[in-house]
């Protein structure tokens, strides 16, 4: 009679001591997974932040008649683009995350085409409401390198999280799976060439 109690206490431990782990490893996961969540929505409000000045600085621009009209038309475009491509934090596969960056690269290069063009019309450049929108979008880019650079950090914590033994068994246990990064562009690793001729 006294094995039985034994076995049964100990059998009642290991229970004990399962369960904890397991609710400690799950409510880990919950946490960090909610937070790549935040990140991704702060990314998304720096990329939105960029989307809400074009339109400002598109009309600041129009404002100059003999301006390239076929430039304008590709931010707009790029714009209305890049605006239509949600991600849904749920789902932040590396596709998804492709996908997202492809059209927010897309709008940058619009946005950069304009601002070469914008050289040749001194009075444009010199206008006091561009320049303070160039103010503004060149420190929206930095917001978005740092909040793309969060949310990788986030990412990776999470993937080493739940990559790691034994935790890798509870992630498929219970469905968490690996998140994308953002990725640098093609090209990023070499410097581009100035030339001031």
């Amino acid at each position: 009679m006294k094995k039985k109690w034994i076995v049964l206490i100990i059998l009642v431990v290991l229970v004990l001591i399962g369960y904890s782990s397991i609710k400690g490893t799950y409510n880990t996961m919950v946490q960090q997974d909610e937070g790549i969540g935040a990140a991704w929505a702060q990314v998304e409000n720096q990329y939105q932040r960029r989307s809400d000045l074009i339109p400002n600085l598109v009309n600041t621009v129009k404002g100059y008649a003999d301006f390239e009209q076929e430039t304008l038309t590709g931010v707009i475009e790029a714009r209305a683009k890049a605006t239509s491509v949600n991600v849904d934090p749920s789902n932040l596969t590396p596709d998804a995350i492709a996908n997202f960056e492809q059209a927010q690269q897309g709008l940058s290069g619009a946005l950069s085409r304009l601002l070469v063009s914008v050289e040749r019309y001194p009075d444009l450049k010199a206008s006091q409401q561009f320049q303070q929108l160039q103010v503004q979008l060149e420190g929206t880019e930095n917001r978005i390198a740092v909040e793309r650079r969060n949310f990788n950090e986030q990412v990776r914590g999470y993937n080493t999280y739940i990559r790691s033994f034994p935790k890798n068994l509870y992630a498929n246990m219970f469905g968490f799976d690996q998140k994308g990064y953002f990725e640098s562009t093609a090209g990023a690793e070499t410097a581009p060439e100035v030339s001031f001729d």
